[in-house]
């Protein structure tokens, strides 16, 4: 890869554009780089040497349009950008497919560390740790605060009905990646459809709220930004919460390709999140243990679904061929969450 002509990235054009819809914003020729780490749009960071921005495209190749959906992403962020909400200040959404061969958008770029392991974590030391973590709960919380309908967003989901949509969403996926026997996996389905909770009033949901998916920064270590909006919606602010407290919870797996931040030193315990997001957020939490599960289900479903692709030889990198081991502890992980409540 060329640092100065990254693939799906075209600079020229970009400038031409950027000139054109924000005339003096670029001083110089740009220059992009892929940011490592993405789980499925491309998102490069350019720059003209003097200002910073990010770009974020779908991936190359044919893809889905509603998964990779740029405008919603755009739309989002920029509806949020005004509100106490930290995120990324929009520049520019293009969605003229001629520009990079595909839809795409611009927002600044914001200094931060996005911690994905426990050991990234470790050298902040318990206190930083802690307080890191406990300030992702409190940004959740500010998240679920935003009425939707006073930023312009109360037509960006469908609420009703959210959880049992999800719930079939993941079991098709899950249908779509079957070439093994999965034990307990259709009864940690058909358990959570039996108890499907009744959802609080919606919220814009973020959809995979963990420590990785924000960038922390500044003397304070706050956080500076929520990234990677592709799965927001509006709907169960409390699945958020769920899914951040499985990310929180041990994994009991030495060396797993996947891992949680649970084992950094300082590091909140799920119960102490749960507690927090309750008295801060004021919302009922009783059912929490259902839309932890639920993550537990959701997360087997998406490695199961990165195993079969890796028998079938469409994956490349390292880890691939640990990841059908995980799924059987994911399950477990619900089920038992299930059964204790």
């Amino acid at each position: 890869m060329s640092p100065d002509h990254p693939p799906g990235l075209d600079l020229d054009r970009l400038r031409g554009l950027l000139d054109r819809e924000r005339p003096g914003l670029v001083a110089g020729p740009l220059s992009g780089r892929l940011i490592e780490g993405g789980r499925s749009n491309l998102t490069y960071a350019v720059s003209d040497g003097t200002g910073n921005w990010v770009v974020r495209r779908p991936p190359l190749g044919h893809v889905l349009a509603t998964a990779h959906d740029m405008k919603r992403e755009h739309r989002v962020i920029s509806a949020l950008h005004p509100t106490d909400v930290p995120v990324p200040r929009p520049v520019l959404l293009c969605e003229d497919e001629e520009v990079l061969g595909a839809p795409f958008y611009v927002m600044e770029f914001v200094e931060g560390t996005p911690y994905r392991t426990a050991e990234q974590l470790a050298p902040l030391g318990p206190e930083r740790t802690r307080a890191a973590v406990l300030n992702l709960v409190d940004t959740l919380v500010g998240l679920h605060a935003v009425d939707p309908a006073e930023v312009g967003l109360g037509d960006f989901g469908r609420p009703e009905g959210f959880l049992d949509r999800q719930l079939r969403r993941w079991a098709k996926q899950l249908d779509a990646s079957r070439n093994r026997d999965l034990a307990g996996i259709d009864e940690l389905h058909a358990t959570l459809g039996r108890e499907l909770p009744r959802s609080p009033s919606p919220t814009v949901v973020h959809g995979d709220y963990r420590l990785d998916n924000v960038l922390i920064g500044g003397e304070n270590d706050e956080i500076r930004a929520i990234l990677d909006w592709e799965m927001s919606t509006l709907g169960d602010p409390l699945t958020d919460l769920g899914l951040l407290v499985m990310y929180s919870s041990p994994l009991g797996m030495p060396d797993s390709p996947v891992s949680t931040t649970a084992q950094a030193p300082g590091h909140p315990a799920p119960a102490e999140l749960i507690e927090r997001y309750a008295a801060r957020s004021g919302r009922d939490v009783s059912a929490v243990a259902w839309y932890t599960a639920f993550a537990w289900f959701k997360l087997a479903v998406i490695l199961e679904g990165i195993h079969y692709r890796y028998t079938l030889g469409q994956t490349v990198g390292r880890g691939f061929d640990r990841i059908g081991d995980l799924v059987p502890v994911f399950i477990e992980h619900g089920l038992t969450t299930l059964q204790k409540g």
